[in-house]
């Protein structure tokens, strides 16, 4: 679910919006076009994937070699996701929606892999089987709906975050995830309930980017914006401890 935020998209260009509903959600519709030994070669198929995001926005899947979407992309990697931001609103045609389109490509980089299951901790039962593969899909477009007249085709190259400068960030994120997880877990739950609006006991955090950082509690998830752009571990924790001193200050609901 996307928790709504105010006007807090009215200065954003559409790339920074679309990551921003990507980033909201775990799951995505992937379509790809059946294939050669199928008799409706070509027609539209579309499933239900897990989504995890590198930290630049691109999408990264672990699906299964037995799969008719990973059959499909083997002979034509061309796909498109369409992640729904639409969760909880009464009118879900206002709501925002991202398609993007690009194709699916193999990876082996250990980054990906830990950034995936990290974000769905229950995929580590079954990332190593011989069957199940990680790739990631290059983006080449998207299109953002982010309401009503608000509609935006984007080039790949203004959908994906320019890392420049944060490489740092990148590599400290496991262990800044970590140090939160086991010695904050009070600063997280107070990012969720207080600043998030959500409810419940045992939110986890699961990633972070530069842009913002990433929640679980069982099945469900939440992203917290940052204020600002963080690069490496001393101005992740800067913003870090800012809000929780915000959430530590603000009114409980």
């Amino acid at each position: 679910m996307i928790t709504p935020q105010p006007n807090q998209d009215q200065n954003q260009a559409p790339g920074e919006i679309a990551r921003r509903v990507m980033r909201g959600v775990d799951r995505a519709a992937l379509a790809t076009s059946m294939r050669p030994d199928q008799p409706d070669v070509g027609a539209p198929y579309a499933s239900l994937v897990l989504v995890a995001l590198d930290h630049d926005g691109t999408p990264l899947l672990l699906i299964s070699t037995l799969a008719d979407h990973t059959r499909n992309i083997a002979a034509d990697p061309r796909v498109s996701l369409l992640f729904d931001g639409t969760t909880g609103i009464d009118e879900p045609l206002t709501g925002p929606r991202v398609s993007v389109q690009g194709r699916a490509i193999r990876t082996d980089d250990p980054r990906h892999r830990a950034r995936f299951v990290a974000r769905h901790p229950g995929a580590a039962m079954y990332a190593d089987f011989g069957d199940f593969a990680f790739w990631r899909v290059e983006v080449s477009r998207a299109h953002l709906v982010a309401g009503f007249g608000r509609i935006h085709w984007i080039d790949g190259r203004d959908l994906l975050l320019d890392m420049t400068g944060a490489e740092a960030l990148a590599a400290a994120e496991r262990d800044i995830v970590a140090h939160m997880n086991d010695d904050h877990a009070d600063a997280i739950q107070l990012y969720a309930t207080r600043l998030l609006g959500r409810s419940g006991e045992g939110w986890r955090m699961t990633g972070l980017d530069p842009e913002g950082l990433d929640l679980r509690r069982a099945g469900e998830v939440a992203r917290l914006p940052f204020d600002r752009r963080v690069t490496d571990a001393e101005s992740a924790r800067a913003e870090l401890v800012r809000l929780a001193k915000r959430a530590r200050e603000q009114t409980p609901a």
